[in-house]
């Protein structure tokens, strides 16, 4: 004997009900995905550098890296933000480090402009010298 109308329109409505909310949920998956790679790529890119000076680095060449640093951020046009400072932690647990410099970057791509220019291969080369040890950390900031 056939179903009922009523049965078979109850049925017909969870059937599509079920198929909107399938339909739903992977328009919302799309979304999520979409905006996520979008912020992903928007967000900045993080290029922080640690410094551990040579015993025998002077004052004086220190200050002179320190400039030259901050000359070098403005030399090259990838560069978005940069700041810098010593360590003034209580903790004791900087390993010998005393400088860190955080540079910003709209992307990776920046970065990979940045490290082969000449205005920094030149940095670089004066720095070496002076450097007992260096620590970087690239991170895209959340």
């Amino acid at each position: 004997m056939p179903a009922p109308l009523a049965v078979v329109d109850a049925r017909l409505s969870l059937a599509i009900l079920a198929f909107m909310k399938s339909i739903l949920l992977a328009i919302l998956a799309l979304v999520f995905t979409m905006t996520t790679a979008t912020l992903a790529a928007a967000a900045p890119y993080r290029h922080v550098v640690f410094f551990k000076f040579k015993d025998s680095a002077t004052a004086e060449q220190v200050q002179g890296l320190e400039k030259d640093f901050i000359e070098l951020a403005k030399k090259i046009d990838t560069v978005k933000a940069f700041e810098w400072g010593t360590n003034v932690s209580p903790e004791g647990l900087n390993d010998g480090f005393t400088h860190c410099f955080f540079v910003t970057f709209a992307d990776k791509a920046g970065l990979e402009a940045y490290l082969p220019h000449a205005a920094h291969q030149e940095f670089v080369s004066k720095l070496k010298p002076q450097l007992d040890k260096v620590c970087v950390l690239d991170y895209v900031a959340k």
